[in-house]
């Protein structure tokens, strides 16, 4: 089992940036794929961001295209989304997840999450 702990989350303004983290409690992370997802209230569990296990590939949603980057560090075990100018819509839950299917856009594919961290964007 891999543990998933995020954090980075916070209160922005509107056009501000945030970069969230996410460790991992196993030296085998750099043997997973992994994804963001974010989760606002009231809405269903929506794919942002994610990157092979090299780190090689990323793919992003069209809602983050442009202002979203995901990365990885396998030495140290984190995942990371940095997050630029960011809108009031981009406010959420923010989940890192575990995948055996690189790319995957859905929840169900991805095995192990997070807690999640909140992003709060202000107008």
């Amino acid at each position: 089992q891999v543990q998933l702990v995020e954090s980075g989350g916070g209160l922005v303004q509107a056009g501000g940036s945030l970069r969230l983290s996410c460790a991992a409690s196993r030296r085998t992370f750099s043997n997973y794929a992994m994804g963001w997802f974010r989760q606002a209230p009231g809405k269903e569990r929506e794919f942002v961001a994610a990157i092979t296990w090299s780190g090689s590939s990323t793919y992003v949603a069209d809602s983050v295209k442009g202002r979203f980057t995901i990365s990885r560090d396998n030495a140290k075990n984190t995942l990371y989304l940095q997050m630029n100018s960011l809108k009031p819509e981009d406010t959420a839950v923010y989940h890192c997840a575990v995948t055996l299917v690189p790319l995957s856009t859905w929840p169900y594919q991805y095995k192990y999450w997070g807690q999640g961290t909140q992003v709060t964007v202000s107008s």
